[in-house]
C-alpha cells in the first residue's frame, strides 16, 4: 500500500506526487520550481537552492527529517554546475551523509531546468 504525501508545493498537473510513502520508505523527486510552477531564475544556485529547499518542506511534510534521507540522486545538465549545487547540498545535510550519486544529463523534463534531485529515506517504524 502507498500513501501520497501532502505538502504546500504547486500542484502539478502531470500525473504524479510529489512524494510517496510505501514499505517504510519514502519517495520523491524535486524539481527547481516556485509556488506559482515556474521553475527559478538565477543559474545553478538558485536553482539548486529552491530544488533543495522543496525537498526539505516535503521531508518536513512527511513528518521527517533531513537525517533521515538515506540516499540522493542530483542531476546537472552541465559538469561545471556539480561543485554549485555540492556547495548548495552542503548546508541541508550533516554527517553521516546520505549516500548519493550525480549524474550529467543532456536535458530535464523542462527545458530551463539544471537540477533535480530524487531521494530515498528511511521512515522510521
Amino acid at each position: 500500500m502507498k500513501t501520497a504525501v501532502k505538502t504546500d508545493l504547486f500542484a502539478s498537473t502531470a500525473p504524479l506526487e510529489w512524494a510517496i510513502i510505501a514499505n517504510n520508505q519514502f519517495y520523491t523527486a524535486q524539481i527547481p520550481i516556485n509556488t506559482e510552477g515556474k521553475v527559478v531564475d538565477g543559474g545553478i544556485e538558485a536553482q539548486a537552492r529552491q530544488t533543495m529547499d522543496n525537498l526539505k518542506h516535503t521531508i518536513e511534510a512527511a513528518k521527517l527529517t533531513m537525517d533521515d534521507v538515506t540516499q540522493v540522486l542530483i542531476y546537472v545538465t552541465a559538469r561545471e554546475q556539480l561543485p554549485i549545487f555540492n556547495k548548495v547540498y552542503a548546508e541541508y545535510f550533516t554527517a553521516p551523509y546520505p549516500n548519493r550519486a550525480a549524474m550529467i544529463v543532456a536535458g530535464l523534463a523542462r527545458e530551463e531546468m539544471l537540477c533535480e534531485v530524487v531521494v530515498y529515506a528511511a521512515v522510521p517504524q
